[in-house]
């Protein structure tokens, strides 16, 4: 159906990613228990949210059913592991806002009724969605009857694939109508009123121009200040909530890595050695090229001082089918042939009209039209009125579709060859990234004589000798030390690198290893000081282009770090705390009773300055965020020294200069304003509370 064609088109961001039809579930061999034949509920339990258990099948069938869908709307066939991950995680989300907001919704007595949705999909008021969709892009108006004609022909002649897509737009208008009602209800929950607006707005007006001495924390050193068991101890009883801790497990990893020998990069030098003849003698480049090197064809005429010096002396000397090389350029191998050698222009001049595919529901209708505008133009017809009416590039159409003047490299690929290859006052059709194209070259520049190079490139890789020999150490290592004491000890006596990475059960990767997540999956399967292991029982993980051998070393559970977890943590802290007061005492002995300046000679530090500070403020430029010191400046007249006043950079001294009062007394905008803020926050903070107030258990690291 073109129309739904013209719908996924148009429908963009508006409904991201959506499910389909595609029903699928994957049942993993690892979840069988040993000797069981049948699967128990809590074997395939992906997570349990708010008491309610989901099966790994059903979560599994949301995903597929998204991915299908996600493919449908974005023209893909296959997905990568990358988009994979991302769907997995947008069917948990909806699952979780799903199941956490439906009791919420239930208690609230919020619905959406099928007469709702009939007026939003094809009655009076219609969802900004079905107006998204069905707008005539001439008018701008919508088009009701195209609506009616739509579902009419969906009830008709649709797939159930198409149904299926359709369905989901209406689910995505619904769950949006009863957000949206209870979004609304919370915002009527929140008030700002008169006064704390007027209070606002004071703080606001009010700005004040200071002068600060601050001694900073680094200016006394750790062992100028002691601390007690029993500080350490109190500190962490009143502060816990500073030490909360997710799940995570340490591992220590030793890396063989793969890389090309000299004698891989002397069997590819031979390799295009070899080869070199046969390139010489063969007519179809471009196609040779494409099947033979790493690198693909470049459709691309260059200038002498756009190649490198030894490449541009052997192309501007030679004639059409020489070759140069071998060279060697980074980690690979090249021949250069002349393909063609041609006078062109180092800049052209041209108008296009300018089609876009989503308006005429596809590109075969797009192309269509310009073949259309083609024959009128080739009859006689006005190009620049053609172009003021039917171009999508409202700049150049205004000029009647002329582009100016443009040089290479200015322009999409498809559209520059097209340019600057074509004849003078030629139509050509082009489509690329923007649309479908109706190019008409109409001046050309000064001609220079230019080359086109076909160049047939093989990259220096390690061969299957090399991985085998690579494979064979880390084989001997794992042979000679199965338990964690050998496996440390033999990396000191080896001088091995170490390495260490703290992961969380659902990390995809392991920073620097790529395709690890089997590594991160048998950390949470381990116990401490376990070698681990992949699922075929080998110790040893093929990530990328290395071989790794792992050992978990520590776990953390979720909670509250146990006191010596944190110790080092808390000793700083209790230090940073005991060094404001020791501070704090020493500013206040060299000010006493003398001036800032006094007391900053005293202290042997300058008097600095900060200008245009609002009580709105929590920060001081050029030193950072200081609340506390922002705090006190509210409770000075002007010229009073403050008492030493503890921030997070430092202790301070500060004296107010000098005060401006503004004249902002909109006090109804300002109210508005604070509702504005308040509301934006509340809603995310609602869904959070709910999200907050249900227990979620999250299995998913056992299946992906």
């Amino acid at each position: 159906m073109a129309t739904l064609q013209k719908i996924r088109n148009r429908a963009g961001l508006l409904v991201a990613i959506i499910i389909g039809l595609a029903l699928v579930a994957f049942i993993l061999g690892d979840i069988f228990r040993s000797g069981s034949s049948l699967l128990r509920p809590q074997q395939l339990e992906v997570a349990e949210i708010n008491g309610e258990s989901i099966q790994y099948p059903d979560f599994q069938r949301q995903v597929e059913e998204m991915a299908e869908i996600y493919k449908m709307n974005t023209g893909s066939t296959q997905l990568d592991e990358n988009t994979w991950v991302q769907v997995r995680e947008q069917a948990w989300q909806n699952l979780v806002r799903q199941i956490v907001m439906s009791e919420v919704y239930e208690e609230l007595g919020l619905t959406v009724t099928a007469d709702e949705l009939f007026d939003m999909v094809q009655g009076k008021n219609l969802h900004p969605i079905i107006q998204q969709l069905f707008r005539n892009p001439q008018t701008g108006q919508v088009d009701k009857t195209a609506v009616l004609q739509f579902l009419k022909s969906l009830e008709l002649n649709a797939t159930a694939q198409q149904k299926a897509y359709w369905l989901y737009i209406e689910e995505q208008i619904k769950e949006e109508r009863i957000q949206t009602k209870y979004n609304n209800l919370v915002r009527q929950g929140l008030y700002v009123t008169s006064a704390e607006a007027q209070k606002s707005l004071n703080a606001k007006n009010k700005q004040v121009n200071i002068q600060y001495i601050r001694l900073p924390y680094i200016s006394m050193s750790d062992s100028a200040v002691s601390v007690s068991d029993s500080e350490l101890k109190d500190y962490y009883k009143k502060h816990q909530d500073n030490y909360k801790q997710d799940e995570s497990r340490t591992i220590e990893y030793i890396t063989f890595d793969v890389k090309a020998t000299e004698t891989d990069d002397a069997n590819t030098l031979k390799w295009v050695e070899d080869i070199k003849a046969e390139f010489a003698n063969i007519t179809e480049n471009q196609q040779y090229v494409n099947i033979n090197s790493d690198v693909p064809f470049e459709n691309v005429y260059q200038k002498k001082e756009e190649l490198s010096d030894d490449i541009a002396d052997f192309a501007f000397s030679s004639k059409v089918g020489d070759v140069y090389g071998p060279i060697k350029e980074g980690n690979a191998y090249s021949l250069v042939k002349i393909d063609d050698i041609k006078d062109l222009p180092d800049s052209v001049q041209a108008r296009h009209i300018l089609i876009n595919p989503e308006k005429l529901g596809s590109y075969e209708a797009a192309l269509a039209l310009a073949d259309s505008l083609k024959g009128l133009i080739e009859n006689g017809t006005s190009f620049a009125k053609l172009a003021e009416q039917y171009s999508e590039d409202t700049g150049s159409a205004r000029e009647g579709g002329d582009l100016g003047w443009f040089r290479k490299n200015q322009m999409v690929k498809p559209f520059e060859e097209a340019a600057f290859n074509g004849e003078v006052n030629k139509l050509y059709t082009v489509t690329t990234q923007f649309g479908v194209h109706l190019l008409q070259p109409t001046r050309k520049g000064k001609l220079t004589k230019q080359v086109r190079l076909a160049k047939l490139s093989r990259n220096i890789e390690p061969s299957t000798q090399t991985y085998q020999s690579v494979y064979a150490l880390a084989s001997k290592f794992v042979s000679e030390n199965q338990d964690y004491k050998s496996f440390d000890e033999a990396i000191a006596n080896e001088k091995l690198t170490k390495r260490f990475a703290t992961i969380g059960e659902n990390d995809r990767e392991v920073r620097g290893l790529a395709d690890s997540r089997p590594l991160i999956r048998s950390a949470y399967e381990a116990d401490v000081k376990d070698i681990l292991h992949n699922n075929e029982g080998s110790a040893i993980f093929e990530l990328g282009d290395s071989f790794v051998v792992a050992a978990l070393v520590s776990e953390t559970e979720e909670g509250i770090a146990s006191f010596e977890e944190v110790r080092p943590r808390v000793e700083l802290a209790v230090k940073k705390q005991n060094k404001g007061k020791a501070l704090a005492q020493k500013i206040k002995d060299a000010a006493n009773g003398k001036s800032l300046e006094a007391a900053a000679e005293a202290l042997n530090t300058e008097v600095q300055t900060a200008n245009g500070l609002t009580f709105n403020s929590t920060s001081i430029p050029a030193v950072g965020m200081e609340p506390a010191v922002i705090g006190t400046l509210a409770s000075l007249n002007q010229d009073e020294l403050s008492t030493p006043v503890i921030g997070n950079n430092g202790v301070y001294l500060v004296k107010v200069v000098s005060t401006t009062e503004g004249n902002d007394t909109d006090l109804m905008a300002e109210q508005m304003r604070l509702n504005q803020t308040m509301g934006s926050r509340a809603l995310y903070q609602a869904y959070e509370a709910q999200r907050n107030a249900v227990e979620i258990e999250d299995n998913r690291a056992k299946f992906y």
